[in-house]
């Protein structure tokens, strides 16, 4: 009987261990026991070790861009023959030769789950929906690294056919394995990249789907080739019919099992918990039927998870309930497992030079299948260079692959060696340079002025309009409504409802053309119906509207929201504040809070991020009986104050809605740069185009209020926060004026609404009206100074016909001849 001190490293040199499982359990050190003797602490101790350690190197290596792969497969290095497992008295105590048939179990356990949790994610219809260009770059990217290799084969067979250090039969199946990549390993990859909303990413994901599914058809034939090899005919027939009749019963039985559970569940419910128990034994008796059947016991839970209907409520309850336990906790184990015996210092110098080669070939081979079909499809040489280098790394299920080749006797201890080795580090090398090579945010920005300042009177308006909650549907469609779609200023709109990527891998976008509704956003049904009714209401061609569902993850769909609006050149993009009211307090969300900050981040139009507190649906209900709808805007300075108060008049042409400027003018302000000497002229134009409209329209009201310090700005705004229905006010102001140095240690709730905005917003507040705060479309300093609403030039003459007093606003280059009111 073999000792505690025996190494992993002679465990899968096939050595035989007799012991009695009388105990599972220590009775703890003060009663004499060493834990480390029994399976139970040995088990958890090592569960600690390879979880822990996976988590602490990919706390490590995820700012330099790389997979959670990488991270767990380095664990299982650290703690193999190959580095610190050889002679490490501690790792050969917590790993003894009696406890690693259980982490053995444990171990495939963990693959066994994760497996199906991916295939659970996938949604296999993405075949038939993948386009030319995706199908044409997967196939191509599968069969020629095959061909590479295959022929690279032959070549280095036939100069040793016999007595050479590999076997044909070897190389050729290297050749093979080599080639081969895996839709869900590519997907994994490009999330961690944050990718996957990027059109690389798509492009991505819909080729590997073409490449994979070749892959792997060519996999289990080699497998399904190398077992007839040592049972009879007879027994191969009837596994494969065993085999057939499983597929079968999973996609003709259990499959329409879970649709029905899916009707049962009521729409915005949770699945029960009873369908969730079934799901898991479902899982475990697919599991056990492969093995019965002969096949690999992978089978099973890996088509069952591809069956599950992916997204809400099943996909995504399984998914939630799964995903991070099986991810960090057990799977970790399963690449301790997996490399266990890996020693890549006796792997012979012939392996490594075959391995190497053919490695090279594939890599050549798969980024030249790419590059071609690219460059004929015009995508750039930059973005299909990085395409190439995505498709070509590998990952968990190539270890798996390998795996079983070496149970089978495909692959022998060395090759196996070195070609997982192989793996770690080309796709460790690939990931950062995927990431330094490609970075879709630089493109998402636009060289055009995209505002309502910079959008003339008579042009179509374009806007975006975000939604996250159906509860939001109707502020918005107000705010639609008050920037007064007209025949002459028509509004083409293009929502799209935003929601989280839960129970599936790759992202999807789907349009809602007029009288339907996509199954895969049934969610939006409510959001859809209502647009759309709202459509209808304005004959005329006055508004168009468009609708989306964008399903992604949170953390990169701002990056979708941002082609959008390049691709439709919206002018502005408006966005539910995260904070929603409630009868009872409010509610906050974190997560839209996160993608609103991305977005104002590098958005390449205007944003206006919408505080809703239900004055403005009212506003437009009395307007109905002919009451005045009243729109605020509080002016300080700067681009989006100006952005602001064109946004406001052009709602000000409605004729319900009274627009009110309140112009805060600091005391005895110079401008003392050529930056602040522009804005300040570009202030003064749209004012005195403001003044202007106020002499046709008696609802326009123009108020001036000086200010020497950041004490009585804060009360001008105190001041007027309760007399509109809706205050707009800009995001961004020169922090170096003197009424707002006193505002630095200001404490601020909501710095994505910048002072004035978070003024009004935050919890002490008792602002009750709704709130727009506008950021102008970020541009060149040069190319913003440039234009304004346009509303005709202003000159003194036509300022002297309009009647007041005169201005508090002095400065060296303008007349005083301003009017003004006082609050």
């Amino acid at each position: 009987m073999s000792n505690n001190t025996t190494s992993l490293e002679e465990a899968l040199n096939i050595t035989w261990v007799c012991q009695t499982m009388h105990q599972v359990r220590s009775r703890g050190l003060f009663f004499g026991d060493n834990p480390f003797h029994f399976p139970a602490p040995v088990l958890m101790a090592q569960l600690i070790v390879s979880a822990s350690l996976s988590l602490l190197i990919h706390a490590i290596l995820t700012p330099l861009g790389e997979s959670a792969f990488i991270s767990m497969m380095l664990a299982g290095f650290f703690l193999g023959p190959s580095v610190w497992g050889h002679n490490n008295e501690i790792l050969r105590a917590l790993y003894p030769l009696k406890s690693f048939y259980i982490n053995e179990t444990f171990a495939f356990l963990g693959c066994l789950l994760f497996m199906f949790v991916v295939g659970a994610k996938m949604d296999m219809s993405m075949l038939t929906r993948a386009g030319k260009k995706a199908e044409f770059i997967g196939f191509l990217s599968f069969l020629v690294p095959l061909t590479f290799n295959l022929t690279t084969a032959s070549f280095l067979a036939k100069r040793n056919p016999n007595s050479g250090p590999v076997p044909p039969n070897l190389l050729y199946h290297m050749a093979a394995f080599q080639s081969v990549s895996s839709f869900h390993v590519i997907t994994c990859l490009l999330a961690d990249l944050n990718l996957l909303n990027s059109e690389l990413g798509q492009l991505a994901v819909s080729s590997s789907m073409v490449s994979g599914t070749c892959s792997w058809v060519m996999v289990i034939f080699i497998f399904i080739a190398r077992q007839d090899n040592f049972v009879s005919s007879t027994a191969m027939v009837w596994t494969y019919l065993s085999s057939l009749l499983l597929l079968l019963l999973i996609i003709l039985v259990l499959r329409p099992i879970m649709y029905v559970m899916i009707r049962n569940t009521p729409e915005g419910k949770p699945i029960r918990e009873g369908y969730i128990l079934i799901i898991f034994i479902m899982v475990l008796v697919m599991a056990l039927s492969g093995e019965v059947c002969g096949q690999h016991f992978l089978l099973g839970p890996v088509v069952l998870g591809l069956a599950v209907p992916d997204g809400p409520p099943l996909g995504t309850a399984i998914v939630q309930r799964l995903e991070s336990f099986v991810t960090w906790i057990l799977l970790p184990s399963y690449f301790v497992y997996s490399v266990a015996g890996v020693n890549v210092f006796s792997v012979d110098c012939s392996i490594v030079t075959s391995v190497a080669t053919l490695g090279l070939t594939s890599f050549m081979g798969k980024v030249v299948a790419v590059i071609v079909p690219s460059m004929y499809f015009k995508i750039p040489l930059m973005d299909a260079l990085s395409l190439g280098l995505v498709m070509s790394s590998q990952g968990i299920t190539d270890v798996m692959m390998l795996q079983q080749a070496r149970l089978l006797f495909i692959l022998d201890d060395q090759t196996y060696s070195f070609m997982v080795a192989a793996i770690v580090v080309v796709t460790g090398v690939l990931t950062p340079l995927i990431k330094l090579l490609y970075q879709p945010s630089k493109r998402l920005k636009s060289s055009w002025k995209r505002g309502i300042q910079h959008t003339t009177q008579n042009m179509e308006l374009r806007m975006l309009v975000c939604i996250y909650h159906p509860e939001s549907t109707p502020s918005l469609i107000s705010i639609l409504e008050m920037s007064n779609p007209a025949t002459k200023s028509p509004i083409c709109c293009y929502v799209i409802h935003l929601m989280e990527l839960a129970g599936r891998l790759s992202p999807i976008l789907v349009y809602h053309r007029r009288g339907t509704i996509s199954s895969q956003a049934q969610s939006s049904s409510h959001i859809v119906n209502a647009f759309r009714f709202y459509e209808e209401q304005n004959q005329g061609g006055n508004l168009s509207v468009n609708l989306f569902t964008a399903i992604s993850p949170f953390n990169t769909v701002h990056e979708e929201v941002h082609r959008i609006s390049l691709e439709k050149r919206a002018s502005m993009l408006v966005l539910p504040f995260h904070r929603q009211w409630k009868i009872h307090g409010f509610e906050d969300d974190p997560k839209v809070r996160s993608v609103n900050r991305h977005i104002l981040h590098k958005s390449p139009c205007s944003v206006g991020v919408y505080v809703d507190r239900g004055t403005l649906q009212r506003c437009l209900i009395q307007t109905a009986t002919a009451l005045l709808c009243s729109i605020g805007v509080i002016f300080i300075q700067g681009r989006d104050d100006r952005e602001a108060l064109a946004y406001a008049m052009r709602m000000g042409e409605k004729p319900s809605v009274g627009v009110t400027l309140v112009h805060v003018v600091e005391t005895d302000y110079q401008p003392t740069t050529v930056n602040s000497c522009v804005d300040f002229e570009l202030d003064y134009q749209l004012v005195c185009d403001f003044k202007i409209a106020t002499v046709a329209r008696r609802h326009h009201v123009y108020m001036e209020e000086n200010v020497s310090d950041s004490v009585e700005m804060v009360n001008v705004i105190r001041r007027c926060e309760n007399w509109f229905d809706l205050i707009l006010v800009g995001r961004h102001h020169d922090r170096e004026s003197v009424i707002y140095k006193g505002l630095a240690e200001w404490n601020s709730e909501f710095p994505e609404l910048g002072f004035v905005g978070d003024i009004l917003v935050a919890s002490d507040s008792q602002c009750q009206a709704s709130v727009l705060v506008v950021q102008q479309q970020r541009l060149d300093m040069s190319a913003d100074y440039g234009g304004s609403y346009d509303r005709g030039s202003v000159t003194d003459d036509a300022m002297s016909t309009v009647t007041g007093a005169s201005s508090t606003i002095a400065n060296p280059w303008r007349p005083n001849k301003v009017p003004s009111g006082k609050l």
